[in-house]
């Protein structure tokens, strides 16, 4: 007797390895599965605006990545003597607006580089409420924590999310043909309108992917929404705030993912290198007994893993651990 709805999601035709740089976008949730691919030295980059919750926000971002957008101070917005990129998160204010400007297009630089030369680019949607400037009814990627009185709430539609999506996924072919895009719906609950509000959010989202699916630039849905609301349907696998994944929920749609995505060369590769990354996080108190001995026997692993695999960096590491040896 089957007592629990178990999903396996398709299996990807090509798969991630340390040769494939993938770009990670989105919701937190697009954060957390980047960290972990990162941890074991996957290619990845991670959010360069920061966390973006809404379509609109997403496709903004990847459109300045794809024509390699030059920012000014036109695109800043300046309050209580502070400027602010409202497509960013918060990291990105400052008193100087030159200093703002020059991050902002160090930013976009390295994001367009990156995306010009990812396999793979995966896109995570959280919400569909948009908030938007009054003044210039622009969507926001986030508000700063600025007057609420400044922005106004409304919901993107679907027909609205797929025609812009469309335009900026044909950007995206243009500068990178083989890039694979691959959409997902953040299990993230945001709850500020009510548990039916919330639904109602993901529907719009789910239902604009499945329209998207077609565009050939796109791959595949990676069912991350439907493993937490299908598969896991237990609070257990959420944080203690009952609306973002624990970790254990996280460990567990990352083993999905990899299950779609990775050979098992590639996942045991992964799993031997994050053993040396988390290794370095450690605690160490020098002068305890066994310290050289842990750390004669890191590098050596390290030595191992960079004659099967030379393509991957381990210069910071073998570094940390040489020093304890000496």
């Amino acid at each position: 007797m089957e007592l629990r709805t178990t999903i396996t999601p398709c299996k990807s035709e090509a798969n991630i390895t340390h040769q494939t740089p993938a770009m990670f976008i989105g919701s937190c949730f697009a954060s957390e599965i980047g960290r972990k691919a990162e941890a074991g030295k996957i290619p990845v980059l991670i959010n360069p605006h920061g966390t973006l919750f809404n379509p609109v926000s997403v496709a903004l971002a990847l459109n300045r990545f794809a024509t390699g957008y030059n920012y000014t101070n036109h695109d800043l917005f300046f309050h209580n003597n502070i400027y602010y990129s409202l497509s960013h998160y918060t990291a990105f204010s400052s008193t100087d607006p030159t200093d703002l400007t020059e991050r902002l297009n160090l930013v976009n630089k390295e994001a367009s580089g990156f995306l010009k030369r990812s396999s793979f680019l995966f896109v995570t949607f959280g919400t569909a409420w948009l908030f938007e400037l009054c003044q210039s009814g622009t969507t926001v990627a986030n508000c700063h924590k600025l007057p609420p009185d400044l922005f106004s709430r409304r919901q993107a539609a679907v027909t609205e999310i797929v025609q812009l999506w469309l335009s900026t996924l044909d950007d995206i072919h243009r500068v990178n043909p083989s890039l694979k895009v691959w959409f997902t719906v953040s299990p993230v609950r945001h709850l500020n309108d009510g548990a039916h509000g919330n639904q109602l959010s993901k529907s719009r989202l789910l239902l604009a992917i499945e329209e998207l699916l077609a565009h050939p630039a796109v791959a595949g849905y990676f069912p991350a929404y439907e493993i937490f609301m299908d598969d896991l349907r237990d609070y257990r696998y959420y944080a203690s705030d009952m609306l973002h994944p624990s970790d254990t929920g996280i460990q567990y749609v990352w083993e999905k993912f990899t299950g779609a995505f990775f050979s098992n060369t590639t996942l045991n590769l992964w799993k031997e290198t994050e053993k040396i990354t988390r290794a370095m996080k450690h605690k160490i108190v020098l002068n305890d007994n066994g310290v050289r001995q842990f750390a004669f026997s890191m590098h050596d692993r390290i030595r191992l893993l960079q004659k099967e695999a030379p393509y991957i960096d381990f210069n910071t590491e073998s570094d940390y651990f040489r020093s304890m040896c000496e």
